[in-house]
Formats: structure tokens, C-alpha cells, sequence
């Protein structure tokens, strides 16, 4: 069972469709026993990190997410949910998140259009199981103004060049993030997707 974790922000219905698309049970909870008894959650996000971080925190389920951390329980942020999962952002000032992956959460500062929006292809740095199965060349799906910074090289799996090095793909254990919206990335979004349920129910 995966848990898409609700706390009031987020594109929940469509991450609900793409697991609905696989065969795979979900449910849209904020139950704290419920995302923590569930074999893999995930935690959504779209708009501003502080108002993100806020509902987070005033829902409790920020410690929800960091107690599926510390027993390293399979976990996947995906667009704002990847960003809150890392240490700081620096959007509408400084914000402090989750701080499970190391990094700070910039704005693009790119000869590019911001935010970052459309397909873009991913480059794989590993051969992590997540990226298993995966026909070359990979597309996902983006919608971001800000991206990860200052992070460990070690946590990147895949990045996007989009005037510069944007990870696009983090794991830390049984911690993952997705810049790009899996949900919206076609074949490439759904193998990964089930490579995360695979990968969760190992």
C-alpha cells in the first residue's frame, strides 16, 4: 500500500492515477498510523515551499515524514515534496525543511525561460535498481523555478541540464526525490515509479 501524504498542497489525484495506472493500491491519507504503517509513501507538492513547509509542520506530518526517515521506510518526494525533504530554501527567504538530503533549494538563474517547464531529458550518473529497465534516451516532465544546490554528489542519480547541472533523480537508504513530475512522464515516469514499488516491497 502507498500512502500519498495530504497535507493540503499538492496535484494529489494525478500521483493517485499513475499508481491506479500500475495496479498498485493507494491511498490519499493524513493519518499519521496510516503513512507510517504504509510500505511506501509519498509526498507531493506544488507552489511556494513556505506555504509547503508550513501546512507541513502545522499538520504534524513533517514528523511523520522525518520518523519514515529514521526507520528508513521507503519514501518518495516529488517536485516541492523532493525540495522540502532537503535542508534549507532560499525562495521568498530563508525556510528551513526536513533537512533528510543535504542541499539548499536556489532559484534558476539560467539564459533560460523560468520556471523551468516541459520535457527535458534526464542523464543517468548510476546504475542505481531505481533507474532499471529504462529506454535511452529518458524525458520527464518539469515545473520549477528553484532546484537543489550544495547537495552530496553521492545522493544524485539522474540530472537535467537546463543551463546547468540540475538534479533531477536523489536517493539517500530508502529516500527518494524527483524533481520532474513521474506522474506526468509517460513510460520513462512510470517505470521509475515502478521501480519505487519494487524497491519498497523488497
Amino acid at each position: 500500500m502507498i500512502a500519498i501524504i495530504d497535507y493540503g498542497v499538492g496535484n494529489i489525484q494525478n500521483v493517485r492515477n499513475a499508481f491506479e495506472r500500475l495496479g498498485i493500491d493507494s491511498i490519499v491519507t493524513s493519518n499519521p498510523n496510516i503513512i507510517m504503517s504504509a510500505s511506501g509513501a509519498v509526498l507531493p507538492g506544488v507552489g511556494a515551499f513556505k506555504d509547503a513547509m508550513k501546512s507541513l509542520v502545522e499538520s504534524g506530518l513533517d514528523k511523520v515524514v522525518l520518523e519514515r526517515s529514521y526507520a528508513n521506510k521507503p519514501t518518495l518526494g516529488i517536485c516541492l515534496g523532493m525540495q522540502l525533504m532537503c535542508e534549507v530554501s532560499y525562495e521568498d527567504g530563508k525556510t528551513k525543511g526536513l533537512g533528510i538530503f543535504k542541499g539548499n533549494i536556489k532559484k534558476l538563474e539560467v539564459p533560460f525561460k523560468v520556471p523551468h517547464m516541459g520535457w527535458n531529458q534526464l542523464e543517468s550518473l548510476t546504475d542505481d535498481p531505481l533507474l532499471k529497465s529504462l529506454e535511452s534516451p529518458v524525458y520527464a516532465y518539469f515545473v520549477h523555478s528553484y532546484y537543489l544546490t550544495d547537495n552530496c554528489a553521492e545522493d544524485v542519480l539522474q540530472v537535467a541540464d537546463y543551463g546547468v547541472k540540475v538534479p533531477a533523480t536523489i536517493r539517500k537508504n530508502n529516500m527518494f526525490g524527483m524533481q520532474f513530475h513521474p506522474e506526468k512522464s509517460g513510460t520513462a515516469g512510470e517505470t521509475l515509479l515502478r521501480n519505487f514499488i519494487e524497491l519498497m516491497e523488497a
